[in-house]
């Protein structure tokens, strides 16, 4: 069967890319068409994630394994050599020896009392979430840039409606999504050049393992479903397709510096 989708034949990479949004993303990417690289951390409770997505992805690529597979490896993106690295495993694994899409995706989120807040928290969330897509993007960058003929390519950074609004529990991840959306803006610039475009794509409550706790609460989930315009929240499928049309050439070409909200209407309905 010929390969289909508008990613027919791009490769992409994904940090986090085992459960959550990250997961989503990477699973719509192998149904459009693409080889994904995925980045995870290894850990024995989560190998249960990496098993289910290696097999929904045998069963989305079979008939197109020589171009539409998934790889992957583990290891912090805290690391500059972890971004390195799964770089090279997407070049090795793409049937054009290129890259075309970073998804800098992996990130934490603990909820934290400002007053009681610890350094070694806020070292962790913005080691992750700023260092470790820095990390990744320049990494990414590196490759399209001056590693392949013709340079080009898409960057899409995953932030947050939190960059724009402030969490009383969350002062030390708000500043990291803020980052996230002002790194894709400076590499929108630098990298413009080489025909790299970078955007950042925002979510507003997605149903993720970061917050199924939170949402588990009844009365909140009501509360925070009551401000949300189409009376819902976001689960991690509800990404995917905004991160194909970014991923895309023929979809978004004209599109860099971008920050697009993916909330339900609910930054709007803050005001």
């Amino acid at each position: 069967m010929p390969l289909t989708g508008v990613l027919a034949g791009k490769t992409a990479i994904v940090t986090g890319g085992t459960t959550g949004i990250g997961r989503a993303i990477c699973l719509e990417y192998l149904r459009q068409g693409a080889t994904v690289a995925v980045n995870h951390l290894g850990l024995e409770k989560d190998q249960v994630h990496l098993d289910t997505l290696v097999d929904e992805a045998a069963a989305l690529c079979k008939d197109n394994s020589d171009a539409c597979k998934l790889v992957h490896q583990a290891g912090d993106v805290r690391e500059p050599d972890t971004a390195a690295k799964l770089v090279a495993l997407a070049v090795e694994a793409s049937p054009s020896q290129r890259l075309d899409i970073c998804v800098s995706n992996a990130g934490i989120c603990t909820f934290a009392e400002f007053l009681d807040l610890s350094p070694d928290l806020l070292t962790d969330t913005v080691r992750t979430n700023l260092d470790g897509a820095f990390y990744v993007v320049q990494a990414a960058a590196r490759q399209m840039a001056r590693s392949q003929s013709p340079p080009g390519g898409s960057i899409i950074g995953i932030s947050s409606i939190s960059a724009l609004v402030g969490g009383g529990l969350q002062t030390h991840y708000t500043p990291t999504k803020a980052g996230v959306n002002s790194l894709m803006q400076s590499t929108a610039v630098a990298l413009g050049k080489y025909g790299i475009r970078c955007n950042a794509l925002l979510p507003g409550t997605i149903k993720t393992q970061l917050n199924d706790k939170d949402l588990e609460d009844d009365a909140k989930r009501t509360y925070m479903e009551g401000r949300i315009p189409l009376g819902r929240t976001g689960v991690p499928k509800d990404m995917a397709g905004p991160a194909v049309f970014l991923a895309s050439d023929e979809l978004s070409g004209y599109v860099t510096g971008a920050q697009l909200l993916v909330d339900g209407g609910l930054f709007v309905n803050l005001q």
